[in-house]
């Protein structure tokens, strides 16, 4: 089957240098992009009923840009000044550099994983043993991420500082070739917006252990899960996986003839 078109359940890249664009030009293939989900803010009330208190905390840990968003604004929210010395860990570069729009970035007190994965910032932790550590999520949690942090033996508290929820595609049409899911939210936002959904020869994609569950989970085919070894990333593992379609539909037009 030709991908001729692709739907990419996150926002629209900010920079002209993503390699979706990249993509779409080699592959001849029409990227859109459209969150499946979206984030909503808790309250300063709603967060007080954790009863968690952030400056009982010595480190913060960020597993996406938008925790760091929401953590800042909370904290404004609650007239909570972060002391100097807290220390930030975070699950790839790109968001301890996002960290520039709240602090001034030091690196003795932003660390992050050398890959981008959980399992690799797991030495950071472990070489600050004494920090007491304050895990920054969504109301809908990666398991993937706390099952990490408990087998390490990590010593953390959770703090739900936003909710994720199903965007709306009222009065639209999903005609694509294939959909690149990113969190098990998404699927569950693709069955409440399209309950009729039949699969079919559309191509399903995902990241992460958790978002490949939920796409079996649901009785859905998955024809590319990322990452992989050697394609540690959704881009690379999406073009791996249209160079080999393009082979297959060179091979079969070599037997039609």
């Amino acid at each position: 089957m030709k991908i001729k078109r692709i739907l990419v359940s996150q926002p629209q890249p900010s920079s002209e240098k993503s390699p979706y664009y990249d993509i779409s030009q080699k592959y001849n293939v029409k990227i859109d992009f459209r969150p499946f989900i979206k984030v909503e803010p808790l309250s300063a009330k709603e967060f007080r009923t954790q009863r968690v208190s952030i400056l009982d905390h010595t480190a913060i840990i960020f597993n996406a840009r938008h925790g760091i968003d929401h953590f800042f604004r909370l904290c404004e929210e609650m007239r909570i000044t972060v002391p100097e010395d807290m220390k930030y860990f975070c699950v790839s570069e790109t968001v301890a550099l996002y960290l520039q729009r709240y602090i001034q970035y030091r690196k003795r007190k932003v660390f992050f994983s050398p890959t981008g994965k959980m399992t690799d910032m797991i030495p950071l932790l472990k070489k600050h043993p004494d920090e007491k550590y304050l895990l920054i999520t969504s109301d809908v949690q990666n398991e993937e991420i706390t099952t990490i942090l408990n087998e390490a033996k990590i010593q953390y508290d959770k703090a739900v500082m936003y909710r994720t929820v199903s965007n709306d595609f009222e009065g639209e049409e999903l005609n694509y070739d294939m959909i690149i899911f990113f969190s098990p939210v998404g699927v569950a936002s693709l069955f409440k917006n399209f309950p009729n959904f039949v699969q079919g020869d559309i191509q399903i994609g995902c990241f992460g252990k958790t978002t490949a569950q939920a796409v079996h989970d649901a009785g859905l085919r998955l024809d590319l899960e990322a990452p992989q070894p050697g394609l540690p990333s959704m881009t690379m593992a999406l073009e791996h996986f249209l160079k080999e379609n393009a082979k297959k539909e060179t091979n079969n037009k070599k037997i039609e003839k």
